[in-house]
């Protein structure tokens, strides 16, 4: 778009506005019943983590978490890896997906002796596609920041968003057996819940 200045009955052209930046993502959660979005990526070893493949295999269980600044994050993943022989026994191919970069997941599996596929999620595709992607706003951002926490930075990304941390059972037809998403970041999915949507 271009912005045009009159200036004593003369038209001018002035410089062209610029374009709005990307409108902020909202979150909204998926319901039991609907198609589970394909995506394809790679976990943190370099294997390829598809969901069509793992389908074939049995259901998937789809875990977001926020970072391995956050607390109620490295509990959920604690217990998750420590319970998880109840959900592989039922046939689950468990996945987890943030949007931290490497150096972080590092921090996180070391936190929480995690042995599960981690899928960084490069420029929220995932998060995106699944509807768990908020921008925060920047009162949080600062608030964070004191508490040394860089958002932009633990992401490697231009802008500050995180997933709710939401949790899906997707069964082998491909469709959501079970949702699980609180914009409370201190509720979580429990594993007694996702076992029993097995």
């Amino acid at each position: 778009m271009t912005k045009f200045l009159y200036l004593a009955g003369s038209l001018l052209l002035a410089t062209p506005v610029l374009a709005q930046t990307t409108p902020p993502l909202t979150a909204s959660a998926l319901t039991v019943g609907q198609t589970a979005p394909a995506f394809k990526s790679q976990d943190t070893a370099g294997r390829p983590v598809e969901l069509a493949q793992l389908l074939k295999k049995g259901p998937v269980v789809l875990y977001f978490y926020r970072g391995q600044w956050c607390p109620y994050c490295n509990k959920q993943l604690s217990q998750l890896q420590d319970s998880l022989q109840t959900l592989t026994a039922k046939g689950a191919q468990v996945v987890v997906v943030t949007p931290e970069i490497q150096t972080n997941i590092d921090k996180t599996v070391a936190k929480t002796q995690l042995r599960i596929p981690v899928v960084h999620d490069q420029d929220f595709a995932i998060m995106k596609a699944y509807k768990t992607a908020f921008t925060v706003d920047d009162a949080t951002v600062q608030k964070y920041q004191g508490f040394g926490v860089d958002l932009k930075g633990a992401n490697g990304a231009d802008v500050a968003v995180l997933p709710v941390p939401a949790t899906y059972v997707i069964g082998r037809d491909g469709t959501i057996k079970f949702a699980y998403f609180n914009p409370d970041y201190r509720h979580r999915a429990s594993v007694k819940q996702v076992t029993q949507a097995l």
